[in-house]
């Protein structure tokens, strides 16, 4: 007996389902990560406070090794920030964009409440949570931000870029965290990802000027994709392509191979002598 349409659909449906599933648990466990291992590095220890060498090195690793992991899964976002630079950029849909910010920000406050519960009560503190320093104004304070998450948006399309990807985005997207961290900590702490301040921000209660840490970031990332998508590499999708990718009608996979197809055909037909690659 030949199965039918049911049965194709329920296929289908199930592939979908484990897919989503494996990309919403990488985007948790990376960003889980990422806040243990990051947030754990700034915890004031009375025998060795941390420098902020440390820090950016702690960061950059963290960062390196999640994206590592969970790249060919779920693209290792870890941050909403960059969710919603892809969003812009119609790299990813609007339904899939929530649910990986939803994922993020439980890892984030899971990899927060783990940290909290295997560190020594004297030494937790504030659990590294982010908060305006010094003298720096709240004015001063977004711009930072926004600046900082700027420039790592700005590598992270660089770095995945499948046009001209050459070297590992693991390691440069860790460069650019840790080049954030130099400077920010002084500013804010460096933030550059919303799920960060909000995982220790839920755990010790405490959400002081916590916009700031949402405010910068998502402004910084939403004029980086739009200066590196539409300014520096722009593609050829048209608005209808666009529209069906952000309501997710169809795959941005899909509208890939429906624009370099044409290419394809040219490049056939205009030489036999010459030798084309897309």
């Amino acid at each position: 007996m030949e199965p039918g349409p049911w049965s194709g659909a329920n296929t289908l449906l199930c592939r979908v389902w484990t897919a989503v599933s494996k990309a919403l648990f990488a985007e948790f466990l990376a960003t889980g990560l990422y806040v243990f291992f990051g947030v754990g590095s700034v915890l004031r220890w009375p025998s060795a406070l941390p420098s902020v060498l440390q820090v950016a090195i702690t960061f950059n690793l963290a960062t390196a090794t999640a994206v590592q992991v969970t790249w060919k899964t779920s693209g290792a976002h870890a941050n909403p920030a960059v969710t919603l630079a892809f969003l812009v950029a119609s790299h990813i849909s609007l339904p899939r964009a929530v649910a990986y910010i939803a994922a993020q920000l439980a890892g984030a406050t899971v990899g927060a409440a783990l940290l909290y519960g295997v560190t020594p009560g004297d030494v937790r503190g504030t659990l590294g949570i982010n908060v305006v320093q010094n003298s720096t104004s709240t004015g001063q304070a977004v711009a930072v931000e926004l600046v900082l998450t700027l420039q790592l948006v700005l590598c992270v399309f660089a770095s995945t870029d499948s046009r001209h990807t050459l070297g590992s985005p693991a390691a440069m997207i860790g460069t650019s965290v840790a080049l954030g961290h130099l400077i920010g900590i002084y500013f804010t702490g460096c933030s550059m990802n919303p799920a960060r301040s909000f995982g220790p921000a839920v755990i010790i209660g405490k959400f002081t000027v916590h916009w700031i840490f949402w405010v910068g970031p998502l402004t910084g990332a939403v004029l980086a994709s739009l200066i590196y998508n539409f300014i520096l590499f722009p593609d050829t999708k048209t608005l209808a392509q666009r529209l069906a990718i952000l309501m997710g009608t169809t795959e941005v996979e899909k509208v890939t191979e429906v624009e370099v197809e044409p290419e394809k055909k040219d490049s056939q037909s205009s030489s036999g002598d010459t030798e084309v690659s897309v």
